[in-house]
């Protein structure tokens, strides 16, 4: 029902935005349960097992994430007096409330309900879950002053890691969506502590290429790597800018992914943390081959029992196209 649905995505933007507005920890709290249960309806829209067991999981990770934020500001305003966010001082509420964030976000050791939730979803939802609902959490984490660096930096090193290894092994693309922004996230926290304006730039460049990577992936209706090596008969053009899309992704010059991990290896080299920086790089190296591995199956695989002739590829929906169109030539060309 589009009235239903309007509400719906009214909902998650009065919820961001109720969080972006807030200095106080209630009202934060607030905007990101509004954020939750309006999601909620939209993940279980299809009636499907697999979405709905994605929906419950997805509701108890963020509640648990929601009631530890909401303990630990109340324990702040306890110990401090103080219910304002960037006043935060006493280190237990400030480590209890990375923690919470990083829980909602999906970061690790935090991590693993995010690929399970998007594995049971479709492509257009499981988009704005990679997306939209980073934001709130992100607002958050870059007004909390003072909080312990090295807290940030073993969550952000974590992530980058478990986001490489994790992608390794799976065949679904929405599981792999899954750990790359696990990865992706963790490069964002590695360098909150340092460069705040390094983390938006990081966090609005993952945007701009996961949007095109979902739309793809929507495009040619392929959940699973196999289902890609087909996809030539549904979009050739398409299929010829997806690994310039995918290795974006995954960092490489001279395309868009590059220059948030250019930028964030150049500052943490200037705050004196070289090995920290060398692991970041090799751990996108990890992420790096799994990006490869659908590059491949996408281009140089052709399926053998493909008739040429059946090509459904002129007749895509420009309502899909014209968004697709805008966000690949982003993904790889605002270097």
């Amino acid at each position: 029902n589009p009235y239903i649905l309007a509400t719906l995505l009214f909902g998650l933007g009065l919820g961001t935005t109720i969080t972006f507005a807030s200095s106080h920890w209630l009202l934060a709290w607030m905007g990101l349960e509004i954020n939750t249960l309006a999601i909620i309806p939209l993940m279980a829209q299809h009636h499907h097992p697999r979405a709905v067991e994605a929906t419950t999981k997805y509701f108890l990770t963020q509640a648990t994430a929601a009631a530890m934020l909401l303990f630990a500001s109340t324990t702040n305003a306890w110990l401090t007096g103080q219910w304002d966010i960037q006043q935060m001082s006493h280190p237990f509420p400030l480590t209890l409330i990375t923690l919470a964030l990083a829980l909602k976000i999906g970061l690790a050791p935090m991590h693993t309900w995010l690929p399970e939730v998007l594995q049971g979803l479709d492509l257009t939802t499981g988009l704005v879950l990679s997306t939209w609902q980073k934001l709130a959490p992100f607002a958050l984490l870059l007004q909390i002053q003072n909080v312990n660096p090295t807290i940030l930096v073993t969550l952000g090193l974590a992530s980058t890691l478990v986001g490489g290894w994790g992608g390794l092994n799976q065949t679904q693309l929405r599981k792999v969506l899954a750990y790359s922004s696990v990865a992706h996230l963790g490069w964002m926290i590695l360098i909150l502590q340092y460069s705040p304006s390094l983390t938006l730039l990081a966090l609005l460049t993952y945007f701009v290429m996961t949007f095109s990577t979902f739309l793809v992936f929507k495009l040619n209706k392929s959940t699973s790597i196999n289902a890609l090596a087909i996809s030539w008969t549904k979009a050739p053009i398409l299929t010829s800018l997806t690994p310039l899309v995918l290795l974006s992704l995954g960092g490489l010059p001279p395309l868009t992914g590059f220059m948030p991990k250019w930028l964030i290896l150049q500052e943490l080299a200037k705050q004196d943390l070289a090995p920290l920086a060398t692991l970041a790089a090799l751990s996108a190296l990890l992420s790096l081959y799994f990006y490869l591995r659908i590059s491949y199956a996408m281009t140089l695989t052709m399926s053998p029992n493909n008739l040429t002739g059946v090509t459904p590829w002129r007749f895509s929906s420009p309502q899909l196209t014209l968004p697709l169109a805008i966000a690949t030539t982003a993904t790889i060309s605002l270097l």
